[in-house]
């Protein structure tokens, strides 16, 4: 399975593309689609797309896990990054790749252990986790590494629980998701 993770950002939207099976994985590439703030909103929003775009036909990913969106003190803020999601999850919707959503907190918790862990704890151990020399620049490539690392965590538990075979909410639930495979997943806590 290959999972491209995005970290949606107005300046700066971080991708990662982790490969692997369940919790076996390793670094396939990262990097930044940047747009300057001088830029009219909408030409951003079409950077970002277009940046998109590409790396999925390039990389050609079988899940796009996204950032859920998080409560921002500045609303202004949270309504632009509300579109920069959007333009992600048109991207990979168009493109007929799997979507899943994850909570900055759920994110942490599973790549640190700690759900309010700060940015360079995310780094660092993504650094260690996909056996890197140096933390991936800038933040928000971290985040998205993260963010795939996440998925495959989060995966693994559905197919493992699909293998079990038994009862019980996971299974019912694996079962479910396998029926529907197109359809979006947000898993939050």
């Amino acid at each position: 399975m290959r999972v491209l993770g995005i970290d949606p950002g107005s300046e700066t939207t971080g991708w990662g593309i982790v490969e692997g099976d369940n919790r076996r994985y390793r670094l396939v590439g990262f990097g930044a689609i940047k747009s300057s703030p001088r830029v009219r909103f909408a030409a951003r929003l079409l950077k970002i797309s277009d940046g998109l775009e590409a790396l999925i036909t390039k990389f050609a990913p079988d899940v796009c896990a996204i950032e859920e969106t998080f409560f921002a003190a500045n609303a202004k803020t949270a309504l632009k990054l509300g579109h920069v999601r959007g333009v992600a999850l048109v991207a990979a919707e168009r493109a007929g790749v799997e979507i899943a959503e994850y909570s900055p907190r759920l994110v942490k918790q599973t790549v640190v252990g700690y759900g309010a862990a700060e940015k360079h704890q995310v780094q660092e151990m993504v650094r260690v986790l996909l056996k890197l020399s140096d933390g991936p620049q800038p933040y928000d490539a971290a985040d998205a590494l993260a963010l795939a690392i996440c998925h495959f965590h989060h995966a693994g538990l559905q197919t493992r629980a699909q293998q079990r075979g038994g009862g019980g909410a996971a299974a019912k639930l694996a079962e479910l998701l396998a029926a529907n495979p197109r359809r979006r997943r947000p898993v939050s806590r």
